[in-house]
This record gives structure tokens, sequence and C-alpha cells, in this order.
């Protein structure tokens, strides 16, 4: 089972009294993840076990689903289960990976600091509002099961497909990583209500309280030197009709932002040689 800090439900400063915040949250109480960070429903811990006891991986009709039994009830789980039940407003179609150069790049200009090109990302490298982005994916949409700083190259991804409103498929990430998480749980609740269920059985699932953003706060202080006035938010943070940029870009053309694309590749060829450089590009 997944301990509670890996299944955490978001507190999202519904009333912005926090000040350094109120960007941030505003945005995630209006996104697309709202529900799947935020939503609280018992988890029983006996049925996640029967369920995954007998769990197998089919495929019915091309698609494929996770099948399994609880209480000889058939319980399917896939990733169209998920993005009803998580009202994540996925296009089927999309998929669930965003390439590394748009990744490292979307990372320079969210001022991440340290090293951006290895296979994970410590989430104290980046500014308060972008650490706090990241630490709510690590803690309530990841299948991490150890730590609760680092974030994948795939976790990552969903971050910066969020910030440049590029499509991606939740769901599908979300199923991909065949998590042990709410999601099952709830995605029984709705197929067959009426499972027996003992209040000693259920999982302990942590929420975030407005304490906790204020020792976060304090804690990312002493780990990430902000500027005076921090930088501003981009992408569909600040826009929520901000279109993405093509071709694997994380800025457009005529953005009067920094252009990060020399560094980065600097930075990889210093790391890799030249040779490499075309692995990322």
């Amino acid at each position: 089972m997944s301990e509670p800090r890996h299944i955490m439900v978001a507190y999202l400063d519904p009333q912005e009294k926090l000040d350094e915040f109120k960007e941030i949250t505003r945005w995630l109480r209006e996104s697309r993840i709202k529900e799947a960070i935020t939503h609280q429903t018992p988890v029983y811990k006996t049925l996640i076990k029967e369920f995954w006891d007998s769990a197998s991986v089919v495929e019915i009709d091309g698609k494929e689903i996770i099948h399994g039994q609880v209480n000889k009830l058939n319980m399917d789980v896939s990733a169209e289960v998920l993005n009803t039940v998580l009202q994540l407003s996925d296009n089927p179609d999309a998929s669930y990976s965003v390439p590394i150069m748009c990744q490292r790049g979307c990372l320079l200009r969210m001022k991440c600091e340290n090293d951006i090109l290895g296979g994970q990302i410590n989430k104290a490298w980046l500014p308060l509002r972008y650490k706090f982005l990241l630490l709510i994916l690590i803690q309530c949409l990841s299948n991490r099961r150890g730590g609760y700083d680092m974030a994948s190259n795939d976790l990552v991804g969903l971050m910066v497909a969020l910030v440049l409103n590029r499509l991606f498929c939740i769901s599908k990430y979300i199923f991909a990583n065949m998590k042990e998480y709410l999601e099952e749980q709830m995605s029984m609740n709705v197929q067959h209500p009426n499972l027996p269920k003992a209040d000693n059985d259920i999982l302990k699932i942590d929420a975030m309280l407005e304490h906790s953003l204020n020792i976060f706060r304090g804690v990312a202080a002493k780990r990430y030197t902000e500027s005076t006035h921090p930088r501003k938010m981009f992408g569909a943070l600040t826009n929520k009709d901000y279109v993405a940029p093509t071709n694997d870009k994380w800025r457009h053309d005529d953005s009067q932002s920094d252009d990060e694309e020399p560094k980065l590749k600097k930075m990889i060829e210093d790391k890799f040689s030249r040779k490499k450089l075309k692995i990322f590009l």
C-alpha cells in the first residue's frame, strides 16, 4: 500500500489567505486536475488488495483495461473510466508524454536551478509557485512509493504540459502507471456503491492544511533564493486561453521572454558532448 504522504489531498487556499500562493492555487482550483487532487473518498485496504490480487491487464475492442474482482463482482479500470471519475476532460487521442528537450527548456524558463539534464528533478530547484505545483503532482498524482522531493521525467512532462496547455492525456498517464491509488477505489464506488466496508479498514489519506503551506513556504525559502520580485508565471498558469507552442517548443517565437534554447544546447554539449545533442533535439 502507498503510505499516506503519497496519496494526499491538496489544500488550495480557497480564501486566498497566503499571498505567495494565490496565483498558483487559484489556477489549480480552476484546472482540469482539481477533482483528481482534491476529491476525498474512503479507501478500503481490503478491497484494494482483493482487486489487485485478482487483477490482470486484458484487451477488449482494442483497448486495454485492468480487470479484477472484489467480492466476486467484476471491476474494470481503464483510461476512459479514470477520465470520467476524475473529471479530467482528456482528449483520448492525445499523448501522455512530453519530449525531454521541451521539458528542459520549460524548466529553464521557470528558472529551475541545478542539473536539469538528469533522470529526475528535485522540486527544491524551482521557485516557490512552480515548486508547489510539482509538490501537488508528486503527492497527489504520482506513483512514487518513497521520497517526496524527486520527480521523474514522466511527471515533469505532466507539469510542463499543464503549464504550456499542451494536449496531454492524464488518464492514460495514470493508467500506464497502474497506480494503487484513490482512482481505483473511486472507480469501484461508482460501479458498485454497496460493497461491504468496515471503518477500521480505511486506508489513511492525509489532507494538506493551511498550516502545510506555511511550513512549505518556510522550507522553500531556505532552499531557493527568489528574486525580489518573483518572476511572473507564464503559459496557461496566467492565461486560460494560452495556446501551446508548436513543434514541441516551450515558448512562442515572438515571446518577449528570454530564449533558453542556446543555454540549453550549451548545457547538453558540456555534459554529454556535441554528439549527444541530437538525442535531445
